[in-house]
């Protein structure tokens, strides 16, 4: 046994006493400045269980076959897409992607300004990178015990879990995606008269897209990575089911929740791939005229 040197009970207690000071006091502030992320998932979710399956199927396969234009990706989406049905997971499945859908969305809106900013500033990189690492290595469980303290059980605190859980992979590649593109191009793009802001968005950037869209990708895998423990403080959706097959016994129940994540994982990882090989062609043509 490791010998105490130290009583770690007054740091424990501390940190218990500061949290339940911030839920006190900033609860509600939190709450407001949260309602624009529920609003985002409501109305995502919403739009995608009123949306008749058949269009949502059609919509997905017709994506598929721009992305690859292969028959082989459209039918993996399609077969995917009608066994969630099959399966009577249809409903589950729409809140499960309501949900990965706004964590991927906020993930973007903030993590590629961060991504940016460290490109830009060794220095931010520097601050960013040890916070990067935290997010990635704690446990997921660990982003839920303060969220569910500030919010309470419920949509919410799921979402925000997912977003911190899903966004790092994105700012990474971001940051390594422009960081990687041919000095000699940005030093033509110098030598026409741009200004940062135009090398940015005019070169960088869309030179920089495949990855970003890889980090897109690892991000949304993430996001469906965390559902089923998101369920447990009030997502709902297929890692609900999950967790009604676990309680019960229910191996079927489990099998089949279980598969239908696998399915969306499908869908979006091989979709979102195939943009980013396609995007990678089309820059490899114009780098080779």
């Amino acid at each position: 046994m490791f010998p105490q040197l130290i009583d770690t009970r007054p740091l424990r207690r501390a940190i218990d006493d500061g949290l339940n000071w911030v839920v006190r006091n900033w609860g509600d502030g939190f709450e407001t400045a949260a309602y624009p992320l529920l609003m985002l998932l409501k109305a995502i979710e919403d739009l995608l269980i009123a949306t008749p399956w058949w269009l949502i199927v059609g919509l997905l396969t017709a994506i598929a076959w721009l992305a690859s234009r292969r028959w082989q990706l459209p039918l993996i989406v399609l077969v995917s897409l009608l066994f969630i049905g099959v399966m009577e997971l249809w409903n589950d499945a729409m809140t499960t992607m309501a949900l990965m859908l706004a964590a991927t969305i906020t993930a973007i809106v903030i993590s590629i300004p961060v991504g940016v900013s460290m490109s830009r500033s060794p220095r931010v990189r520097q601050v960013i990178t040890p916070v990067l690492d935290l997010m990635q290595t704690l446990p997921s469980f660990v982003y839920l015990i303060p969220t569910v303290m500030i919010f309470g059980p419920g949509k919410i605190p799921a979402l925000i879990a997912t977003i911190v859980y899903a966004a790092p992979p994105l700012v990474r590649l971001t940051d390594l995606g422009l960081r990687s593109v041919d000095p000699a191009v940005m030093e033509a793009s110098r030598a026409f008269g741009t200004n940062p802001r135009q090398r940015l968005f005019g070169v960088q950037i869309p030179l920089a897209l495949p990855t970003i869209l890889a980090g897109i990708n690892q991000t949304t895998m993430m996001a469906l990575s965390m559902v089923v423990i998101a369920s447990m403080i009030g997502a709902g959706g297929l890692g609900y089911q999950v967790l009604q097959g676990i309680g019960r016994l229910e191996v079927s129940r489990g099998l089949f929740a279980g598969l239908g994540i696998v399915a969306l994982a499908i869908v979006f990882d091989r979709i979102t791939q195939s943009f980013g090989k396609q995007l990678q062609g089309r820059i490899g043509l114009a780098e080779a005229r």
